[in-house]
């Protein structure tokens, strides 16, 4: 039971119900007293939040509370849990108040007073609804109580609380008198005057209950049908009705205990009291007429001295109950003071205090002091009651903003009740502004207060502290994301100095609170001043240029050309600068007049920037003033609703289609753009906004859940909205239609596909029956036929089903898979099962149907395991159904359970409950169910001799036997699973059904052969798996699209090429390009529709994309050099001549992709040959084959990590002699597969340069002919090596070469990172080394990389080489280049290289969300990560250090993490392993450090070990030696024994740890 609102047992005795546990709760602060009020009188709360994310004060309770499932006192929900419905502060939050008040739902509301004056529109309507508003004042120290006075003309009853205790006690009132009443209250209070309140005892509930009034309550809510009818903007005409009866009174002593009050309230029907009370308060809602002649008399209508009754009866029975008295007016002081003053602020009790501690001396001793609770309605009277008639002399203090009135609103009030009173007393009323007043100067504050009104004639509107709220207050600001400056920073780049945003937050522009500048009509109004003013300046131009005397001739001409072309933004932009520049020499006068108005030289693109608020009234929030008004202004309408929360919306206040209304006016530019979707479209978006002559509107999708989202958050929520159609991306251009272009342009890629594949099929079928007239029945016939052939199609199946009933026992088996090893298995089983006679079906355990699971007779669940013990996604929806039912009964269902884990996969002891966990589990709980076991669950180990084959093995057997049919002979043979080298001897040189599967409209794939086919063509099929899930639950195919690499020798591109292959990404991809680990171009987002005209622009750009990827020698890398080109061009030509040689000869690649129109092949780089591959075969070879080429010292291609590495060997004339070679090199491996690991290249001699292709291909074909076919784990080069021996496997090179190696020549190697910045080659040409981040090129709102590369590339007149370590370099600039080539850089912030050691020292694989191997993120999250170490490391002094850390998503190696000297492996999503130990040359292997470690854990290690690399190094000794040498790590030799040693290092990792926690203990100590 909750503690909270301390319900009583009902075991105890009558005479102690009322000793409730309430006593013991206590409150701390006013919002929270407040809380618990509004939660336990409401029906729905509504919490406004300053912004998502952020809890407000009020709502951190209020969640609480509802969290844990604690009732209230009036709410019909289930299990009395009122409904709490966050709302942001600036999403016009009052809106939400109309549905549930108007469906009998009692509602209150949480807020500060920033939401009062943009809400007055709703106050007025929502005044005769028995709605609560509770205010807590703002700015903080100093509230404005102008928020308050502003409204106080509303219809509301007003109650201020001034204290703890006075807060909990008007929040009982409130909700009292609004039922009472049936009237709107607000209740009123500044926070901080109770910062130095003691905690006080939560009011008992039975107390609230009995002052609430229950019966007022539940005739409230069963008046839901006569209020539901009502829209939310008609005036329904309701008004607040004064009761009939006789005011109830309190009843002291009430025996009622709160469990009877609490258990009437949940009863769903009413009582017959309720019920009575029900029927006659339908006369006390609204005037009706009866069913005779006569009319009846309507009910008075609520007046103010009803109100004053009824709180007065509240208050009476809260004093009997609690001794706590209150009064519409409180007077203290003595009852003979002949002077007072009458506080409307927050520094009541801070006035109070002084008053009663006066000295007698004082000039303000024995004066009284006067404050308002009931503050509306105004009650002049009554205040009369309270001041003493000895009273002559009335101060009364404002803390009220006054900017435009000279006289405060209470001191008005107060000066027309004692006036208008018939001998009073008083003769002198003096108004003073209220400001902070500090504790020790309050006794000065009075006396100076009672100076000025003991005068004969006292001086008016006297400010009392310091009013000046920006030096001691820092008033709320409306709030956005950080990232929400993204749109405003594309306007910034756009238009530059010509920008103008009217109403932007924190602008200069604005001048007044943000509240009232985020209001579209206050910025609208701003624009227009705007536009007026330039049109004054054009006047004042053009009769300078004509009559203005200048000391020169010079801005005479100048001004008259501007103002002929004042009106063209482009113009007049590139006239301004001149203008500017002749006025400043002239210096005259009437030039330094204009030069105080520069900026309207140039045609300002004028901006409204607002929120999504705007979308749900576009009358009260001003949207249609705009649109209507026909002016050349620009809205920009940033929407930050996540796609994730759509359906949490409140469908009653769904935002309006701002767009669609937009476009109804036809006059009016639309577009819809989202930043993190396409930034192009957003770019081209905002210029024809811009250069429309009319209102435009740009709606703009930036989705967050809180302020500080990190940018891959508000990415992926972006990418679910648009591929979705959530928001989809267009733009509306009404002047096209004078072009003769279409309006409308759709933008969003993959509703533009589905858009011309209905279109392509409607257009077919309509012209197939106008063709052929004879189909056009069959084609257009009615539902009725279809309906009759579905009800054939079901008594087919039904007889087929019957038939099929006859054989064998029902067998269903479900499986969850992620990698398809549990799908395999389900579906070979099936097949078993199926030839011993059973009807088996097969199925994946998120398309079964649970309520179906009692009636099954047999079933089977198989699952793999995925992240830490989790069901794979397409099991999900199964568990989640049936692991908390307490329905399902499973006593005549057999079951059995096999699961696929790894148990070395969490080698910790406490992670070891993760290892086949969603197996187990499920075998748990359907034995719970009753479920009778086939066989026990069976459990496959990847560690196993065989993996998770030997597993089931055993297991299957089992199952047979238990169904009866083990011994069944005349079994059929099990074709054998078609393996890569089946489809690749069956592709015909490549082809397969490619060209088919890109024909097919009916999907975004391609068949899982073709897939393995197109790898050699150079492209991978992928899908987004931002978005997997969410298509999956939408029932659509997931995100297909087609990753494209380039092959590219040396990674050397002509400036020319570039612009090409940045057209490419723009126009067929996704807007990015991704520069790989080796050293070529990558495209991702193709779809499919795409591919064919991708790969003609790649080769038309005299590139080509043929054996990038698949089992074949791919591209071949080289050293970038920048300071050595001359020897570069040398290596460069090398590694092209063995590009070339070893290229496969199929002609596939040209009859699949290169086709013009005609379907003829386009020849490029050559004719097609005839389909034989001398050097490959029909089954090319056994796995991926790469070589790359390091010139020393520097080995920024690591040589060690490939197939084959060569080692560029200089002559003593300094021109390329040969190559040491390495064979054996590679990165792949498998997590936990100790018969995998990555290794390094192993030395086979020295060739020189003229015999180094055929030496490769040799080495080449002998793992062509040895390499393993039969294990694709097993199928690298290095394992071949590894399984002959190095001299055996040599042997077999220089006998098929008829040649031997020569001994190696000796070389040194000193790095394997780039030099960034400028550097010169020995022919005094320039280079520049561009850091990009883990290789990816784009443009972000904050940095117009791949547009600044674009206009680099333009006017560049030397060539790009693209580096191993995914970095560019600006090659060959001459001198007199050098300043244009600055200039760019330092325009687009491409010449920023000062970042830390350890960032550009880094790479990453791309990982989420396009590779499907991925565990974890990488690309998207190394960045985030550095971030988070640069802090330590520049405290340790190694902000500069170099020091190589390497990042990817799964072991597969693209990043060559292996030779990295700190490296984070993907285990499961944000788990890693931790390497340690690489050389900092590239020249050795790492070793396991730590096994799926979380970013807290790397943190926790990765930062004391920085400190102790700090203090511990040796002279010139890099990270990854520090940490053998510290015996940190153990070193790894080989790849073969970089499984060894592991053991050991985790007992050391144990002690290293601890003294790692103890330094982090420490250092926290320090701090």
């Amino acid at each position: 039971m909750s503690f909270l609102f301390g319900r009583a047992d009902s075991s105890s005795a009558v005479d102690n119900t009322m000793a409730s546990t309430s006593n013991h709760i206590q409150i701390r602060t006013p919002e929270e007293a407040v809380a618990r009020i509004a939660y336990l009188a409401s029906d729905v709360i509504v919490s406004v939040q300053p912004a998502q994310g952020q809890d407000s004060a009020y709502s951190s309770h209020l969640k609480r509370y509802a969290a844990r499932g604690d009732p209230g006192l009036v709410s019909r929900a289930e299990g009395a849990i009122p409904e709490v419905q966050p709302v942001r502060s600036n999403n016009d939050p009052l809106l939400s108040v109309f549905t549930p008040l108007r469906s009998g739902r009692l509602t209150s509301v949480t807020a500060t007073s920033a939401i009062l004056l943009p809400s007055i529109a709703h106050l007025y309507k929502l005044a005769n609804y028995p709605v609560v508003l509770h205010v807590s004042l703002e700015p903080s120290q100093l509230p404005d109580y102008s928020a308050i006075t502003a409204i106080r003309n509303s219809g509301w009853t007003f109650l201020q609380s001034e204290s703890l205790q006075e807060a909990q006690d008007m929040a009982i009132t409130a909700h009292a008198l609004a039922v009472r009443s049936g009237k709107g209250v607000v209740h009123f209070f500044d926070p901080s005057a109770s910062n130095l309140d003691k905690p006080i005892s939560a009011e008992d509930s039975a107390l609230v209950g009995q002052i609430l009034n229950l019966d007022d309550v539940r005739r409230y809510q069963s008046s839901s049908v006569a209020l539901a009818a009502s829209g939310i903007y008609a005036d329904d005409g309701r008004v607040a009705v004064a009761s009939v009866g006789p005011e109830s009174q309190a009843i002291p002593g009430s025996k009622l205990t709160e469990s009877a009050i609490l258990s009437a309230t949940s009863k769903a029907a009413l009582s017959d009291a309720s019920e009575k009370s029900s029927r006659q308060s339908e006369s006390s809602v609204s005037p009706s007429m009866s069913e005779a002649t006569t009319i009846e008399p309507p009910a008075p209508q609520v007046t103010s001295e009803d109100i004053y009754k009824y709180v007065v009866s509240i208050w009476t029975r809260l004093r009997d109950s609690t001794g706590r008295d209150y009064h519409a007016f409180e007077w203290s002081g003595p009852s003979t003071a002949e002077k007072a003053i009458f506080i409307f602020g927050s520094d009541a009790g801070l006035f109070a205090e002084a008053l009663d501690s006066a000295k007698p001396t004082d000039i303000f001793a024995k004066a009284g002091m006067i404050t308002a609770r009931l503050y509306r309605p105004w009650l002049g009277a009554k205040l009369l009651e309270v001041i003493p008639k000895s009273v002559q002399h009335i101060a009364v203090l404002e803390q009220v903003s006054r900017k435009t009135t000279k006289w405060g609103p209470l001191l008005i009030d107060v000066l027309t009740s004692v006036k208008s009173s018939p001998g009073g007393g008083v003769n002198t009323i003096v108004g003073y502004q209220l400001g902070y007043i500090a504790p020790d100067t309050v006794n000065q504050a009075l006396k100076g207060i009672f100076q000025n009104l003991s005068l004969d004639k006292p001086l008016q509107n006297l400010e009392i502290g310091q009013t000046d709220r920006r030096d001691h207050v820092q008033a709320n600001v409306l709030e956005q994301p950080k990232l929400e400056t993204a749109y405003t920073k594309i306007l910034d780049q756009l238009f530059g100095q010509r920008v103008f945003i009217a109403n932007a937050l924190h602008s200069k522009n604005a001048g007044i609170s943000s509240t009232l500048a985020a209001n579209p009509e206050f910025g609208f109004g701003s624009l227009l001043a705007r536009k007026e003013r330039r049109q004054r300046f054009v006047k004042e131009v053009k009769q300078a240029a004509s009559t203005g005397s200048f000391t020169t001739e010079s801005p005479v001409n100048w001004l008259a050309k501007w103002a002929a072309n004042a009106e063209d933004a482009q113009k007049a932009g590139d006239l301004a600068n001149g203008v500017i520049a002749r006025l400043e020499t002239d210096g005259s006068p009437i030039a330094q007049t204009l030069l105080s108005a520069k900026a309207l030289f140039r045609k300002e693109s004028l901006w409204l920037v607002g929120s999504d608020a705007w979308s749900y009234d576009l009358g009260n929030s001003g949207v249609h003033h705009v649109l209507a008004s026909g002016e050349n202004v620009n809205m920009l309408v940033i929407d930050s609703t996540p796609y994730s929360e759509r359906a949490a919306a409140d469908a009653e206040r769904r935002k309006k289609d701002i767009g669609l209304y937009a476009m109804n006016f036809g006059n009016v530019y639309v577009a819809s753009t989202a930043v993190y979707g396409s930034y192009t479209q957003v770019l081209q978006a905002m210029l024809e906004a811009d250069q429309f002559n009319g209102p435009s509107i740009v709606l703009a999708y930036l989705p967050y859940h809180g302020e500080h989202d990190s940018p891959l958050t508000v990415l992926q929520e972006t990418k679910k909205a648009v591929d979705l159609g959530y928001w989809p991306l267009y733009r509306w251009n009404p002047e096209n239609e004078k072009r003769g272009e279409p309006n409308f342009s759709l933008d969003s890629e993959r509703i533009k596909d589905q858009l011309k594949q209905f279109l392509a099929r409607d257009n077919q079928l309509t012209q197939l029956m106008r063709r052929e007239p004879i189909f056009a029945a069959n084609l257009a016939q009615d539902v009725g036929t279809e309906v009759r052939a579905q009800q054939k199609r079901k008594a087919k199946d039904a007889y087929n089903q019957l038939l099929e009933g006859l054989f064998g026992a029902p067998l269903t088996i479900l499986f969850a898979s992620d990698n398809g090893n549990a799908q395999s298995l389900a579906k070979r089983l099936g097949t078993r099962g199926r030839a011993r006679g059973l009807k088996t079906t097969v199925m994946a355990m998120e398309d079964y149907p649970v309520e179906d699971l009692p009636a099954e007779e047999n079933i089977i669940f198989i699952t793999s395991t995925a992240g830490q013990g989790e069901f794979p996604q397409n099991g999900k929806p199964f568990w989640d159904a049936i692991k908390d039912s307490t329905e399902l009964d499973l006593a005549s269902v057999n079951y059995s359970v096999f699961g696929l884990g790894d148990k070395h996969y969490w080698p910790r002891k406490e992670d070891r409950v993760y290892y086949n966990k969603p197996a187990k589990d499920l075998d748990r709980v359907i034995r719970t169910f009753g479920g009778k076991s086939l066989a026990e669950v069976g459990l496959g180990d990847d560690q196993d001799p065989d993996g998770y084959q030997t597993g089931y093995a055993d297991w299957e057997p089992k199952i047979w036997q238990a169904l009866g049919v083990a011994n069944v002979e005349g079994l059929p043979d099990e074709p054998p699973p078609i393996t890569n080298e089946d489809i690749k001897l069956a592709s015909n040189y490549l082809r397969g059904t490619i060209v088919e599967g890109l024909n097919d409209s009916t999907t975004g794939a391609i068949s899982a052969s073709d897939q393995q086919l197109t790898k050699f063509h150079g492209t991978y099929m992928q899908d987004d798996r931002d978005v997997r899930d969410e298509r999956k639950a939408q029932g659509l195919e997931p995100a297909y699209s087609f990753m494209i690499r380039c092959r590219l020798p040396g990674g050397v591109s002509t400036a020319k090429q570039w612009i090409q292959m940045d057209d490419i990404s723009t126009r067929l991809g996704n807007e990015t390009m991704k520069l790989t680990t080796r050293q070529t171009f990558q495209f991702h987002g193709v779809v499919k529709g795409k591919l064919r005209p991708a790969m003609q622009s790649i080769n038309r750009a005299l590139m080509t994309t043929i054996a990038a990827c698949g089992d074949v020698n791919r591209n071949v890398m080289c050293s970038a050099l920048p300071t050595q080109s001359q020897f570069h061009k040398e290596v460069w030509a090398c590694s092209k001549r063995i590009s070339d040689h070893l290229l496969p000869s199929t002609s596939a690649y040209h009859e699949i992709w290169l086709k013009d129109d005609d379907n003829k092949k386009t020849q490029v780089a050559g004719d097609a040959v005839q389909d034989f591959e001398p050097l490959y075969g029909p089954t090319y070879l056994p796995r991926k084959f790469k070589i790359t080429i390091a010139t020393p010292p520097y080995n920024d291609t690591d040589v060690y990590a490939h197939d084959i590495g060569l080692i560029a060997i200089k002559g003593s004339d300094g021109h390329l002699v040969g190559f040491n070679v390495l064979a054996g090199g590679g990165m792949g491996a498998t997590h936990n597969n100790k018969k995998t690991y990555p290794q390094t290249g192993r030395m086979m001699g020295y060739v020189n340069v003229g015999e180094v292709h055929i030496a490769c291909e040799k080495i080449m074909l002998v793992q062509r002919d040895h390499g393993d076919r039969k294990n694709r784990k097993h199928a690298r080069l290095k394992y071949t090596i590894d399984d002959m021996g190095v001299d055996v496997f040599r042997s077999k090179v220089e006998a098929l070469w008829g040649k031997s190696f020569e001994p190696e020549q000796p070389f040194h190697f000193k790095s394997n990172i780039d030099t960034f910045g400028w550097q010169k080659d020995e022919d005094g040409m320039n280079h520049f080394t561009f850091f990009i981040e883990n290789g990816r090129v784009e443009d972000t709102a904050d940095f117009q990389m791949k547009t600044g590369l674009r206009e680099i590339a333009k006017v560049h007149k030397g060539e790009f080489r693209l580096t191993g370590n995914q970095h560019v370099i600006l090659s060959n600039v001459a001198d007199e280049d050098l300043p244009q080539m600055n200039d760019l850089l330092k325009k687009y912030k491409l010449d920023n290289v000062q970042f830390s050691g350890l960032r550009l020292s880094s790479s990453a694989c791309v990982a989420f969300p396009t590779c499907g191997l991925a565990m974890a993120e990488s690309e998207r999250y190394l960045p985030e990560l550095i971030t988070k170490l640069e802090g330590c490391l520049e405290e340790n002094g190694l902000k500069q250090e170099s020091i190589v850390m390497r990042m990817t998503g799964c072991p597969n190696g693209c990043a060559r993490p292996w030779l990295a000297e700190v490296a984070f492996v993907g285990k499961a999503y944000g788990a890693y392993n931790m390497y340690l130990g690489g050389g900092y040359h590239g020249q050795r292997l790492n070793k396991l450090y730590r096994s799926s470690i979380k970013e807290d854990e790397i943190l926790a290690i990765m930062k004391p070990l920085f400190k102790r690399y700090a203090t511990e190094r040796e002279e010139g000794e890099h990270f990854g030696d520090f940490c053998i040498r510290a015996g940190i790590i153990v070193a790894t030799k080989e790849g073969r024994d970089f499984h060894d040693d592991v053991s050991s290092t985790t007992r050391l990792l144990r002690s290293t740890l601890t003294n790692i926690y103890q330094v982090a203990e420490e250092e926290s100590d320090e701090e």
